[in-house]
């Protein structure tokens, strides 16, 4: 097993963990499920005491360019007090540090996705934070969040205090 394929492997799990770390870092109460048969990586109890469900998207530096804040094929359907945390190594924060987090509700995520029509993964989701340009300066091709997705850009997990 080579180095590139453990790590492929194992990367959306490293970033669930990194960020429920963070989480934990913030004072939230984050509880981690023994098996992930229902899409939801953690549960947070909120400091009202209600709960939420969090599902947790990653996408690394290696996927294809134009692709790095593609999240495809999702199954969900509208369910309250559920959250989706999505991650991508490669599109820049305004500070110009690599490393997105977006963070929507089940509901904002329906509003704003789109639902494949036929194929294999008819009825399944996608949503497609970034755009691709050419850097006015570098005159490099980059990928950058489309602004429709920009209120979503979290730096912390406070919409779960």
């Amino acid at each position: 097993m080579s180095f590139s394929f453990r790590h492929s492997a194992g990367f959306g799990k490293r970033v669930e963990y990194n960020l429920i770390g963070k989480m934990l870092m913030e004072g939230l109460d984050v509880y981690v499920p023994l098996v992930d048969d229902h899409g939801v990586d953690c549960v947070i109890k909120k400091e009202d005491g209600t709960f939420i469900e969090v599902q947790i998207k990653a996408r690394s530096n290696e996927v294809k360019f134009g692709d790095g804040a593609l999240f495809s094929a999702i199954a969900h359907e509208p369910t309250k007090n559920f959250y989706f945390v999505f991650y991508s190594d490669r599109i820049k924060n305004d500070d110009g540090s690599e490393g997105a987090m977006w963070i929507m509700s089940s509901e904002e995520f329906l509003r704003e996705c789109v639902t494949n029509k036929s194929g294999k993964n008819e009825g399944k989701r996608s949503i497609w934070f970034n755009g691709k340009r050419t850097n006015k300066k570098s005159g490099e091709r980059e990928e950058y969040c489309k602004p429709q997705f920009r209120k979503y850009l979290c730096e912390d997990f406070s919409r779960f205090h």
